[in-house]
C-alpha cells in the first residue's frame, strides 16, 4: 500500500514529465541542423549527378566526333570549311552576316 503524498506526488510526476519533454526538445534542437544539412547535401548530390550525366553525354558525343574525324577525310574537310573558313584553290567564300530586321529609313 502506497502512502498518499498529496501534492508532492503530483509535482514529482510533473517534474519527470517536464524533464522528459526537455530532453526530447534538446535532441530535436541538436539534430535539426544536421537534418537540414543532410537534405541540402542530398539536393547537391542530385544536382551534381545531373551534371555528371550531362558531361558523360557530351563526352560520348566528342568521342564519336573524334572517331569520325580520325577515319573520314571528308568529315575533316567539312569541319575545316565550316569552322575554319578554309576553301579549295579557286573557290570563293561568301559569308552572310546576320542583320537586324529593322526597316531602312529614306
Amino acid at each position: 500500500m502506497k502512502p498518499d503524498l498529496g501534492i508532492w506526488d503530483k509535482l514529482n510526476r510533473a517534474a519527470v514529465l517536464l524533464l522528459v519533454l526537455a530532453a526530447v526538445m534538446g535532441v530535436v534542437v541538436l539534430f535539426t541542423p544536421l537534418f537540414r544539412q543532410k537534405e541540402r547535401l542530398h539536393k547537391e548530390l542530385i544536382r551534381l549527378d545531373g551534371q555528371i550525366e550531362k558531361a558523360q553525354q557530351e563526352n560520348k558525343q566528342l568521342e564519336a566526333a573524334v572517331k569520325i574525324l580520325s577515319r573520314d577525310p571528308k568529315a575533316v574537310e567539312r569541319v575545316a570549311r565550316e569552322k575554319l573558313g578554309y576553301a579549295k584553290p579557286g573557290e570563293t567564300i561568301i559569308r552572310f552576316v546576320p542583320g537586324t530586321n529593322a526597316p531602312t529609313q529614306p
